[in-house]
């Protein structure tokens, strides 16, 4: 992949001419490429209201753009690592793997938690918020609202600051910048909100409801009226279960399922309807469309299908549409820039991104594999040996290292710190390499690897990818084993009586190593922290009664990124079995794990 630009914007020209390649004074009408170079490292652009935008690139940094201004860069502690980042207007908060959020606006007017607006932001510096480490609360998730802010803690407690103009905080009471609980008696799992949103939604666990509350004049809650809620509504005609996002414009809603359905609310300028609707009705323009991303700003919609195809809708007083209409009541296919359209069918994922007066478009190259032992390398989890002279050893993961280099432990310990042994620096240089490919110093690098005489730099086949894919192969070196109980539907009533919950033997194993486990499962790393060392285990059960096929074949998937099936195995039990796993697994890469399923479903005609 070449290092050209592939960051691409539409909007007003006035806002955002510092980043366009095209210099002329009219406006964007059609998508035009920014002048933002290697844009591949992308993980997530969040833009606010005014001329400018925060682009999240590498675990913990950050650069922001602001009109003709010096582009910003800010990094966040090296023990921290970014999990997401959300804007409204003039503010920016940052999540990190840690539950701690962080805070990006104006100096002088906002302090710990910035929601309001400002005539002016400098965005000096990134400040903690403090509140959360002081109540001792682990933030899961945060989103942002119209002057407003939600963060969903551990143990399903949710709490909100800003504005609370029109009830929007559901906390039944005068907002505030510090925090507040959103008294709700059943368990938070999920919260959502708009940039320029003046209300939000939320799940609940038990019972399985969607709550909604805030600005309802245009009926945009979706509870069949139009009257304002000042705390937490039941959305009737909608499990929480049922549904994977929701996002609201400022007079509208919409409504993503698990299956991809787009459902619309409110003004029917804005709702994809084209009519005013105060319940969530399916867009017929998208009925046969499979949805997976959606991003609102003040008045339009963006959504992209399963198959890339681009879709928007709504008012376009700020010249955002790519097309020579001024609104689109209804969804309207848009055309992706030619660049694009070299990717449609690879794993490399078209993203979408809005802000109140800009759109934009570009390509995530992120490699999950990468990113899920970067997250391993940092935490130094369950590490089974060190490398290093006396006093100053590191510890790593044996498969893994092994694996990468194609010499063992003690190879590598012999040749690095024998008679002259490398020192820290550079061994740290080394292990980003073997973890996730990061080649941070040039020259160190070399150096390491003529003493463990390898070839450099490493060639184009020698890459993480196919090193890990290799590694599933070498069954001697997996150090772990999972648990698959047998079905007993296949074996006859003795059998089956034969059959005890605490002998092994009906159980069948699946060999991996744990490594892999941790790196890739959030549900494995989190059975592990429970597990006690002293019992030194290298087993541990699964209990989803999935078949062994469908954990196997999710093994190799964590190894290998892709899902392909023998002649002899059954697609339609693998794609039901699997479709939960990137929740139930906690894995980080939905976005490839089910376009490898529909590959598989398009293949067998399981739609």
């Amino acid at each position: 992949m070449s290092n050209s630009s592939s960051l691409y914007i539409t909007g007003p020209r006035r806002s955002f001419s510092f980043i366009v390649t095209q210099k002329k004074k009219n406006n964007l009408p059609k998508w035009t490429e920014s002048s933002i170079k290697k844009t591949q490292t992308i993980k997530k652009i969040a833009c606010g209201r005014r001329f400018h935008f925060l682009v999240w690139k590498k675990p913990n940094k950050l650069e922001f753009y602001q009109e003709d201004k010096e582009k910003r860069k800010y990094q966040l502690p090296k023990n921290e690592t970014i999990k997401d980042i959300v804007s409204s207007c003039e503010t920016y908060q940052i999540l990190t793997e840690s539950g701690k959020v962080w805070s990006l606006a104006d100096d002088n007017r906002f302090k710990e938690v910035p929601l309001l607006d400002g005539d002016q932001s400098t965005f000096e510096k990134i400040r903690p918020v403090t509140f959360f480490e002081e109540k001792k609360l682990f933030v899961n998730s945060l989103v942002m609202g119209r002057a407003s802010c939600y963060y969903l803690c551990n143990g399903g407690q949710l709490y909100a600051s800003g504005s609370n103009e029109e009830g929007r905080l559901g906390i039944g009471q005068k907002g505030d910048k510090k925090p507040m609980p959103v008294y709700v008696q059943d368990k938070v799992i999920k919260i959502f909100a708009g940039i320029s949103a003046p209300n939000f939604f939320f799940i609940t666990s038990q019972p399985d409801c969607l709550y909604c509350c805030g600005n309802n004049m245009d009926g945009q809650l979706g509870i069949g009226s139009s009257r304002l809620k000042k705390s937490p509504t039941v959305v009737q005609n909608f499990k929480g279960s049922e549904i994977l996002t929701v996002s609201s414009g400022f007079f509208y809603s919409i409504l993503i399922n698990k299956k991809g359905q787009t459902f619309g609310c409110g003004n029917g300028l804005y709702n994809g309807l084209g009519d005013h609707k105060t319940i969530f009705t399916l867009i017929p323009e998208l009925k046969e469309k499979k949805v997976v991303q959606l991003e609102t700003g003040f008045n339009r919609t963006l959504v992209l299908t399963d198959q890339n195809e681009l879709y928007m809708w709504g008012f376009d007083g700020y010249d955002n549409f790519p097309t020579d209409q001024y609104y689109d009541k209804v969804p309207t296919k848009i055309n992706l820039p030619g660049f694009f359209t070299k990717y449609l069918d690879s794993k490399d994922m078209i993203q979408i991104a809005s802000g109140s007066k800009v759109s934009f478009l570009y390509l995530d190259f992120k490699n999950t594999l990468s990113e899920d032992l970067r997250i391993l390398y940092e935490s130094k989890k369950f590490c089974d040996c060190e490398i290093g002279t006396m006093g100053n050893q590191i510890p790593v993961h044996k498969s893994l290292v092994e694996c990468r280099t194609k010499l063992t432990i003690d190879q590598i310990q012999k040749k690095l710190f024998g008679e002259k042994p490398i020192n820290k620096e550079q061994t740290l240089s080394f292990l980003k390499w073997m973890y996730f490919d990061e080649i941070s110093d040039f020259e160190k690098l070399e150096q390491i690897f003529n003493l463990l005489e390898l070839s450099f730099p490493p060639s184009v086949d020698n890459t993480l990818e196919k090193d890990i894919a290799q590694l599933y192969q070498d069954n001697d070196s997996k150090d772990f084993k999972i648990l698959v109980k047998i079905d007993g539907d296949d074996l006859d009533e003795e059998e089956e009586d034969d059959l005890d919950e605490d002998k092994e033997e009906n159980y069948e194993e699946i060999p991996v190593h744990k490594f892999i486990l941790l790196a890739r499962s959030g549900l494995f790393r989190a059975m592990f922290d429970y597990v006690n060392e002293k019992d030194n285990t290298n087993k541990v059960q699964d209990y989803t009664n999935k078949s062994i096929e469908s954990l196997e074949i999710l093994i190799k998937y964590l190894y290998t990124n892709s899902i392909e099936l023998t002649t002899e195995q059954d697609p339609k039990l693998i794609v039901d079995e699997l479709s939960d796993a990137v929740e139930y697994y906690q894995l980080n890469d939905q976005c490839n794990f089910e376009l490898e399923l529909n590959k598989i479903k398009k293949q067998f005609d399981l739609d």
